[in-house]
């Protein structure tokens, strides 16, 4: 089972190309200059636009069970 729809990686893919090219900004108007920052832009973008993309995960890391 694909994880992204295909408009979704076509979206990354263009995304890829402004922030080589120094198009990409961020929300604050800055240049984008890390492919994991462009790559969540793009991801963002395709949700937006109601392309096959899972939901942004929670955040923050499991914690396992204490150790005595």
């Amino acid at each position: 089972m694909a994880k992204y729809g295909k408009s979704a990686s076509k979206n990354v893919k263009s995304t890829m190309r402004r922030r080589k090219k120094g198009t990409l900004k961020s929300g604050s108007g800055r240049t984008v200059k890390s492919r994991k920052q462009a790559i969540a832009i793009a991801l963002s973008e395709a949700r937006e636009k109601g392309a096959k993309v899972p939901r942004k995960s929670s955040g923050g890391r499991k914690r396992g069970a204490k150790k005595r």
